[in-house]
């Protein structure tokens, strides 16, 4: 039985964007082509689908525009940012506008909850992975980046500033691993070269991609940077595309079937 808010949370407060968009980046901005470039790969899905086991009711917080939810399970969905649930597709249900650090259900409404590429949003991590804890009476399942392997990625050499804030806002596993008690499982996510989903690691081999401002707008980290420190490090990597000393270098990259990169997915039970 789908379950049912509480006055317990404070959904709509945001982080000081007009959309309701709750963490450090504004989705009102930078979201609005996000469900073009940012859809689930199935291959990474089905890792999250074998971590929520036979839950039933799951709890999708930091929704976003859907992806990874699953179909095949009662989801429950909350976003804060308007933008974002603007651009769920009608096959998916309506997310609620609330945070993580202050969800709006009883203890234990459901089976299992998760997050993706969400917890370096939260205003307070710890609250919200409390708060994850409080309503899941079973696993929950966070599928974030571990910022101590975020610099190996060749990006890194073209957009060092990008990559940087990056790693600062990811937590650190250990972190989260705190935050959530119980005994915890971290397993490296193999990214494939067609993946589906263009978080920055999934152009490992498609490296023209980041020459697409809608690409790179779909990546928070690049609204970090100012406009001119951004076409400085896109005519870079433009020019050693074109003049192949891209290829020279990581040319290997556009053959090779998975990167493994900073992907990681950490469950706790």
């Amino acid at each position: 039985m789908a379950s049912t808010p509480t006055d317990r949370g404070t959904g709509g407060l945001g982080g000081g964007f007009r959309d309701g968009s709750a963490g450090d980046a504004d989705y009102g901005t930078i979201g609005e082509q996000y469900g073009r470039y940012r859809r689930a790969d199935p291959r990474i899905a089905a890792w999250i689908r074998a971590a929520l086991g036979d839950a039933r009711t799951v709890l999708n917080v930091g929704a976003g525009a859907g992806s990874y939810e699953p179909t095949d399970r009662e989801v429950t969905a909350v976003e804060p940012s308007a933008s974002m649930r603007a651009q769920r597709p009608d096959s998916l249900p309506v997310a609620l506008d609330a945070r993580a650090e202050s969800l709006p259900f009883p203890d234990k409404s459901f089976d299992a909850a998760m997050t993706t590429f969400s917890v370096h949003q939260w205003a307070d991590l710890d609250a919200g992975l409390a708060e994850l804890r409080r309503v899941s009476s079973g696993p929950v399942v966070i599928l974030s980046c571990d910022p101590d392997d975020v610099g190996r990625f060749w990006l890194a050499e073209y957009a060092p500033r990008v990559l940087a804030t990056e790693a600062k806002r990811y937590p650190s596993l250990s972190r989260l691993a705190d935050g959530l008690g119980g005994t915890i499982q971290v397993s490296s996510v193999p990214i494939p070269l067609d993946c589906t989903d263009g978080f920055g690691e999934a152009y490992y081999g498609r490296p023209e991609m980041f020459l697409d401002p809608g690409a790179r707008r779909a990546n928070s980290a690049w609204s970090f940077v100012d406009a001119s420190t951004a076409d400085r490090y896109v005519a870079a990597l433009a020019a050693d595309l074109a003049s192949g000393e891209w290829d020279r270098r990581f040319g290997s990259l556009r053959s090779q079937p998975e990167f493994d990169g900073s992907l990681r997915l950490i469950v706790a039970r």
